[in-house]
């Protein structure tokens, strides 16, 4: 099972405590994924289809509790895809109408609403159920292991930017991109796809996030330490491999037995550990020697090693 149908099947089992927040649920539920037919002056049918099981018996559920009208169900197997279709089917019927005029998809005289159902999102639960049907019909969610990011599918600018100002209303950030006629909104920052399963009431979905981000944090740090030690090993080798060069030359030219004892020494060290540090080299020493102790025997042979290569050329 898909995160995705993971977050929607945690959504379905989620009951609104009010009829506002009912008939707000359904509302965005037969809004985003429905498609309504006219049949004549006051007469409609709705045919709603989605592929999510659990986004079907919450469309049946609440058309039963809340309207009580006549439904069927139809369930097909893509054998292209391999997955099961859902058609959800309200035939026209007397009181269809009304129904969605108590939903706010039509207003009497108008047609179809454009925007949101405004009269139906006064209270915060009712725009939390609004959001979740949105989500539950046209919503997708990335697997947090990978990315964070949250979208909606649905149709017409005015009822997008209306959907987005309800979440900005629950504390998250959302963006709008027209994609082919239809608008997506999305969320891509941890914080806002947390808020908004939170305030859709997917709290098991929402811990689920916050461990994925958790153990993202780890293993970022591990590698940054990683990274850093790795080209800090490097950057030693270059240098250890440099100052090996530079006691070849001074060998050649003076003899290390006739270098300075602190140079000498010094010499000797970085030849029995080439992989060391100069820190790490210091160490070896007895008494220890310092970073910056061995950083000034290192210019010294430079300094030798220069003089005696400029008196070869003279």
């Amino acid at each position: 099972m898909s995160f995705t149908a993971q977050v929607k099947d945690e959504l379905s089992r989620i009951e609104p405590t009010t009829r506002m927040a009912e008939l707000a649920q359904l509302s965005a539920l037969v809004r985003v994924c429905g498609t309504m037919s006219f049949h004549g002056s006051g007469r409609y049918s709705i045919r709603i289809a989605t592929e999510t099981g659990a986004v079907a018996r919450t469309v049946i559920k609440l058309t039963h509790r809340v309207f009580d009208l006549e439904t069927s169900l139809t369930v097909r197997r893509s054998v292209l895809h391999k997955t099961r279709n859902y058609l959800i089917e309200m035939p026209e019927q007397d009181r269809l109408a009304n129904d969605l005029t108590s939903l706010g998809i039509l207003v009497p005289g108008h047609g179809i609403a454009l925007g949101v159902p405004e009269g139906l999102l006064k209270t915060r639960e009712a725009r939390c159920a609004f959001v979740r049907g949105a989500f539950m019909a046209g919503g997708f969610i990335a697997d947090p292991r990978g990315d964070f990011h949250l979208e909606i599918a649905v149709t017409g600018e005015e009822f997008a930017r209306g959907l987005a100002d309800v979440i900005s209303t629950l504390g998250a950030s959302v963006r709008i991109n027209r994609r082919r006629g239809a608008y997506a909104l999305y969320l891509k920052s941890f914080d806002d796809v947390l808020c908004l399963l939170r305030v859709m009431g997917a709290q098991r979905m929402a811990r689920v996030v916050e461990v994925a981000r958790a153990r993202k944090s780890v293993k970022n740090d591990v590698n940054r330490r990683v990274n850093a030690e790795v080209a800090n090993q490097a950057r030693s080798s270059s240098a250890a491999v440099a100052q090996l060069e530079l006691i070849d030359r001074a060998d050649e030219l003076v003899g290390i037995s006739h270098l300075p004892p602190a140079v000498r020494e010094f010499c000797t060290a970085r030849r029995e550990h080439p992989e060391l540090s100069l820190a790490a080299l210091g160490e070896t020493f007895d008494p220890p020697a310092s970073k910056s102790a061995m950083y000034h025997r290192l210019l010294r042979l430079e300094q030798i090693v220069g003089d005696e290569g400029a008196s070869e050329k003279n």
